[in-house]
C-alpha cells in the first residue's frame, strides 16, 4: 500500500509543481508532515544534494525521499512517479498546442501561471532559509530569537551572493565553495 501512497504523493507533486524542482518543496513539506516519511531536515539534505547533482531538482529530491523511505527500489519508483505527470501533460499538450497555436488563449493560461510558479518558489525559498537559518528546535528552546539564529549560515549566504553578483561564475563554483565552508566553519 505505500507504494501506491506514494506514487499518488510524488504523482500529484509532478502534476502540480509548475515552476521547477522549488516548486515541489511546499508539496514534499505537505508530504513529510502527513506521512512522516522524512522529516524538514531531510528536505533540506535533498535540496542541498539535489543542488550539488546533475539533474532536474524535482526529480533528485523524489530520489532522495524514495530512496529513504523505501531503498533503492523506492528511490526509482518516486523519480517514476513524479514525471510520471509531466510525461501525460506533455504528450497531451503537444497533440493540442498544433490545433490551437494561432489561439490567444494559450498564451493567457501561460501568462497566468507565472504567478502561481513564483508564489511556489518564493514559499519555497523561504522554507529553505528557515531551516537553513533558524533551528529546528526554535519552538521549545526557550531562549530568545536572536541567540537561536544561525549566524554563521547567514553571514556564508550573504558572502556568496557578493561574490555571485560581482564575479558571476559558474554555480558549480559557488556550490563547491559552500560546501568547503561548511566542513571547516562546521555549518
Amino acid at each position: 500500500m505505500i507504494w501506491l501512497h506514494m506514487f499518488l504523493e510524488f504523482f500529484k507533486a509532478g502534476l502540480f509543481a509548475s515552476g521547477g524542482g522549488l516548486a515541489t518543496l511546499p508539496f514534499l513539506f505537505a508530504i513529510s508532515s502527513s506521512t512522516g516519511w522524512f522529516t524538514t531536515t531531510d528536505i533540506a539534505n535533498m535540496v542541498a544534494i539535489s543542488e550539488a547533482t546533475p539533474g532536474p531538482l524535482g526529480i533528485n529530491m523524489a530520489t532522495y525521499a524514495g530512496y529513504c523511505t523505501l531503498g533503492p527500489l523506492g528511490g526509482l519508483w518516486a523519480s517514476l512517479s513524479i514525471t510520471s505527470p509531466a510525461l501525460i501533460v506533455i504528450t497531451v499538450i503537444a497533440k493540442m498546442l498544433s490545433r490551437f497555436k494561432d489561439s490567444k488563449l494559450i498564451p493567457a493560461i501561460f501568462y497566468g501561471l507565472r504567478p502561481c510558479s513564483t508564489a511556489l518558489i518564493t514559499a519555497a525559498g523561504l522554507s529553505i532559509a528557515q531551516l537553513t537559518f533558524l533551528p529546528s528546535t526554535m519552538t521549545t528552546n526557550p531562549l530568545p530569537l536572536w541567540s537561536s539564529i544561525n549566524y554563521k549560515a547567514i553571514l556564508l549566504a550573504l558572502f556568496l551572493w557578493i561574490l555571485y553578483r560581482k564575479y558571476k561564475k559558474h554555480p558549480i563554483f559557488y556550490i563547491a565553495l559552500s560546501a568547503i565552508a561548511g566542513i571547516i566553519f562546521e555549518l
